[in-house]
């Protein structure tokens, strides 16, 4: 077997898109001249350009494409330092994924190229890659939207009666006070007044009642509020991204009106 072929062949049995028994995938990793680490680490590039230099600073990474993403699987991660993955990424959007053990590849990589769909930056000089790492927490809780949706009806019900801008004013007291601990940390975090804060909780507690004081209520709300917060960005995001999509396709003109435009000297 080629080498070019056994490699990807490699990276798409890591990948999860494929299949092979145990004795199959040292045959391929033989093959494709690429021994198999103990952990990898996954790297997914918004555009392919360059990849097999990068491929080459990286380790000698596999590089391989998922639904038309470029990536790349960096292996032994702990000789990657942070440092020199945003060295070598620098001026791209990509996104990195955690390490795991080979065997769970794909979990790395399904997690960076979500993360690279919710935040894929723009190309020039000063773009760095995200981090899986970093974002741990706001990806837990953006596995599953209807879960999250339903998370934040089930818990947040008691703010739909106000109007929008009462809505905001309480949610982010309340998420600072539970983030906080108290009434002058949340002060703090807001940079309003103590006794503002205290007023709001005031009305936060009339709405929520005593469940407020119940510590489980509480990290379910925290949840509640960071989802709710999370997914209006992603949706956001979502909205802006359409937009900019039926702008460039209204923007291109059909071939044959391009033809004739031509022929009437336009």
């Amino acid at each position: 077997m080629p080498v070019a072929r056994a490699r990807q062949d490699l990276f798409d049995v890591l990948a999860g898109q494929r299949e092979v028994p145990e004795e199959g995938l040292t045959e391929l990793s033989r093959a494709a001249g690429w021994p198999i680490p103990d952990t990898l680490q996954a790297v997914v590039l918004a555009t392919p350009a360059e990849a097999p230099q990068l491929a080459a600073a990286l380790g000698h990474a596999l590089i391989g494409s998922v639904d038309g993403y470029t990536c790349l699987f960096v292996p032994d991660p702990a000789t990657q330092t942070r440092g020199r993955l945003e060295a070598a990424l620098k001026g791209r959007p990509a996104a990195v994924g955690h390490v795991v053990p080979a065997t769970d590849t794909a979990s790395s990589l399904r997690w960076a190229r979500y993360l690279l769909t919710l935040a894929p930056g723009r190309v020039g000089p000063e773009t760095r890659p995200a981090f899986v790492d970093d974002h741990l927490s706001a990806l837990l809780l953006l596995q599953d939207e209807s879960l999250a949706d339903a998370l934040t009806s089930r818990w947040l019900g008691p703010l739909e009666e106000l109007t929008p801008r009462q809505s905001e004013r309480l949610e982010v007291t309340l998420l600072a006070w539970l983030e906080g601990g108290g009434a002058p940390e949340a002060a703090k975090l807001l940079h309003v007044h103590p006794q503002t804060v205290r007023y709001r909780l005031r009305q936060i507690e009339k709405l929520f009642g005593p469940v407020l004081r119940d510590p489980r209520t509480r990290f379910e709300l925290e949840m509640a509020l960071r989802s709710r917060r999370l997914m209006a960005h992603v949706r956001s995001y979502r909205a802006r991204a359409g937009r900019r999509a039926r702008a460039v396709a209204s923007s291109i003109r059909p071939l044959g009106m391009a033809r004739e435009a031509r022929v009437n000297g336009l």
